[in-house]
């Protein structure tokens, strides 16, 4: 089954790969190398998923960030790639980075939100090393921003 055909039957809607808004690209392509710039969580709406777990938030809502943290990631990968996602061979990893309180011990778990979605898409092609790294403060006020790199055919 096709990448495309696995969002479809999964009833995912991706959201449109966001324009950076600093000094930077949303992706490049080095070499078989395709890396993603971080992608903050933002909501169906659009609207940005602030604040921080274990505190205003808590490990689910943080799951759920995280979550369209990584569409907003098969997002630009899929920009990226010309609209075909074909072109995407593997995941190699993900770094994901959680606001939270300095109790919140948990970001393993938020950052899950976005593994599990990865893999959801890209089966075991989205098998992928990872980190999962607590912040004090993210871009915005956002709960959680994941960035990727993928393998090209």
């Amino acid at each position: 089954m096709s990448f495309e055909s696995k969002i479809k039957e999964l009833g995912i809607v991706l959201p449109k790969a966001a324009a950076p808004v600093g000094s930077y690209v949303a992706t490049k392509i080095v070499d078989k190398l395709l890396y993603i710039s971080g992608q903050i969580s933002i909501d169906e709406n659009g609207e940005l998923i602030k604040g921080k777990i274990g505190k205003e938030l808590n490990t689910e809502d943080g799951y759920k960030a995280a979550q369209r943290c990584a569409l907003n990631i098969t997002a630009q990968a899929k920009k990226a790639c010309n609209d075909d996602l074909s072109k995407i061979k593997s995941c190699v990893k993900l770094t994901g980075f959680v606001n939270s309180s300095d109790n919140f011990v948990d970001q393993p778990k938020v950052i899950n939100g976005a593994s599990d979605t990865i893999v959801k898409i890209f089966g075991d092609k989205g098998m992928h090393t990872r980190a999962a790294v607590s912040s004090n403060s993210l871009p915005l006020g956002v709960a959680v921003e994941v960035d990727a790199i993928f393998e090209l055919n």
